[in-house]
């Protein structure tokens, strides 16, 4: 079974956005973080959650334009973070390297 993201990635294909520019895309990030932060000054779960998902298409997207696995970014973040040790300090988790 295919997982959403080669769904996703095989959509891009069938319209030819894994071609297009990676500058147009960006904006259309831009435009989808800005519904997120409407959604989360509404209290919108739906417009939320429609948000958060738009963005992972557009991201995964823009992955392709530049010729990276949005896979492997996600394999780097997670790597970055897995031991990572902090506090949360006013509901905002402080690495320790920035608590000094």
């Amino acid at each position: 079974m295919e997982n959403f993201t080669d769904l996703i990635k095989q959509w891009a294909v069938d319209r030819n956005l894994h071609t297009a520019d990676p500058n147009k895309q960006m904006l259309k990030l831009v435009e989808e973080f800005g519904e997120l932060g409407e959604a989360m000054a509404k209290g919108n779960e739906n417009l939320f959650r429609d948000a958060l998902g738009d963005m992972y298409v557009v991201m995964t997207i823009l992955a392709m334009q530049k010729d990276i696995d949005i896979e492997d970014c996600i394999n780097l973040a997670y790597n970055e973070i897995k031991d990572r040790k902090g506090k949360m300090i006013d509901g905002v988790f402080v690495k320790e390297s920035d608590l000094a």
